[in-house]
């Protein structure tokens, strides 16, 4: 069969394999979008990690239902629950999918996963171009993350797309960053949001260069407001501390529909290159990254006007240890002045808040 036939109105259920974490996940829903645009009467389903439910619970206008991949061994965002994955796959193969896509990296490991859901057509990537075919496409190593997958789709067939990202917003999300905004006394068109915390400590810069940054800045009049998950209070409190000068600790104290409306008000967000910059990216917040060991070709966001990436090149980039062996030298060679300039640099252009 050709790519084209996997758009026919005769597509009418389809699964998308992406069982991956926060960002990974933004980063995919121009993708999305775009099958739905593609498919507007089929049921799509996201085969995910269980903690991201309620992320895609926001996306109810691209996918219609949620599965909990039970995880593998040779994937790392979670472990893996190999007793349930017999069911699992008993339960998508039921499902009589029309088409499923492979949406999670290469394929060196997840194109045997993708191919036991039983579908009658599947597509993604394959990690040589002697494996590619008219619906399986080489993987485009060098390309951003957003922009690959939007690639495989137009390999598929799909016209060119929108990259932009986005993070729906509701009333409840706003209802609540008015009143942690109430609570804390922020005030928005002052605020300057540090998010010290990354999932790996590899791509964390250090908190002592963080509260070096935050101090320059609060001490400039900007209110400095540390944000962090629940487990990574500890982390929060002591760059709060650190910083001084009123510096508000919002670390666990807000869920993410919140925090996404508290930043999509405020002026610039200070963060590592972990999923909260996506949110940023997401809702026109401006951003300077510190990218810690992480492939910045690939994850950088798309408009350096609104987002500045810093990083030092290093032969062992990009970085899958959680600590790092070798000392660290890609975060330490990035210096608080750096981070300083670039903010102060984002901080003195013009507001823009145009994101979805």
């Amino acid at each position: 069969m050709s790519a084209a036939s996997l758009w026919l109105p005769a597509t009418r259920k389809v699964a998308i394999f992406r069982a991956l974490n926060l960002g990974d996940l933004l980063c995919s829903i121009p993708a999305l979008r775009a099958v739905r645009r593609a498919l507007p009467a089929a049921s799509i389903a996201l085969v995910g990690l269980d903690g991201m439910r309620p992320l895609m619970r926001r996306f109810r206008h691209y996918v219609d239902e949620f599965v909990d991949f039970p995880g593998d061994p040779a994937f790392p965002e979670q472990a893996a629950c190999v007793a349930r994955l017999p069911e699992f796959y008993r339960y998508m193969r039921a499902q009589g999918f029309d088409l499923a896509l492979q949406m999670h990296g290469s394929g060196i490991q997840s194109n045997a996963i993708v191919g036991k859901f039983g579908a009658r057509q599947w597509a993604g990537f394959v990690p040589l171009q002697s494996q590619q075919t008219p619906q399986l496409m080489t993987w485009p190593d060098r390309q951003p993350e957003i922009r690959r997958y939007l690639a495989l789709l137009e390999y598929l067939g799909l016209p060119e797309q929108d990259a932009s990202l986005e993070f729906p917003l509701d009333d409840a999300d706003r209802e609540a960053a008015a009143e942690v905004a109430r609570q804390a006394g922020i005030e928005a068109a002052r605020t300057v949001f540090i998010h010290p915390g990354a999932r790996l400590a590899s791509r964390r810069w250090p908190l002592q260069r963080f509260a070096e940054a935050g101090r320059r800045l609060a001490q400039d009049g900007w209110r400095v407001v540390v944000t962090g998950c629940e487990a990574e209070r500890p982390l929060t409190r002591n760059l709060a501390a650190a910083i001084g000068h009123g510096t508000v600790d919002l670390g666990g104290a807000t869920g993410l529909g919140a925090l996404a409306s508290l930043m999509k008000q405020a002026r610039l967000l200070i963060c590592n290159d972990t999923g909260v910059s996506h949110i940023a990216a997401a809702v026109g917040c401006r951003s300077v990254v510190i990218a810690s060991g992480s492939d910045t070709a690939r994850w950088a966001p798309l408009d350096a006007g609104l987002h500045t990436v810093l990083h030092a090149d290093m032969s062992c980039r990009p970085c899958a240890y959680d600590v790092c062996p070798v000392g660290h030298a890609c975060a330490l060679a990035v210096s608080s002045q750096e981070v300083v300039d670039a903010a102060l640099a984002q901080l003195g252009k013009e507001i823009v808040h145009e994101a979805r």
